[in-house]
């Protein structure tokens, strides 16, 4: 008998994180399919997170479904995020995702971007 393992999530998301995609998938343009994170080269560090709607799903984009929508992660991106929490917070000045990310080195001061 062989034992099948489940693969641990790519990505782990918060309630606060999923309802904001939900908030997101709620106003998104037309043709939108779903939302994803990817991690462009930029900033002071060399990788950023990036949160964009998106109108296709890649063929090596990690799919996660949520309650409000499809999440997609970049797959070229997999590498520098497994493991990782992906959270949104709000407070009186800000907003935004947050995440939690065991891959990552270091990060710029601002927070901006970061190594792995």
């Amino acid at each position: 008998m062989v034992s099948v393992r489940t693969r641990p999530a790519a990505l782990n998301l918060t309630p606060a994180a999923e309802q904001r995609i939900a908030d997101l998938m709620a106003k998104a343009p037309e043709g939108t399919v779903g939302v994803k994170l990817s991690t462009p080269r930029r900033g002071c560090s060399g990788l950023a997170y990036s949160v964009d709607y998106v109108t296709e799903a890649k063929a090596f984009d990690e799919k996660i479904e949520t309650p409000g929508g499809t999440f997609y992660v970049d797959g070229s991106s997999i590498l520098y995020l497994i493991g990782s929490t992906m959270d949104w917070v709000e407070d009186d000045f800000t907003a935004g995702f947050t995440f939690q990310n065991p891959n990552a080195k270091g990060s710029c001061g601002c927070g901006e971007s970061f190594t792995v």
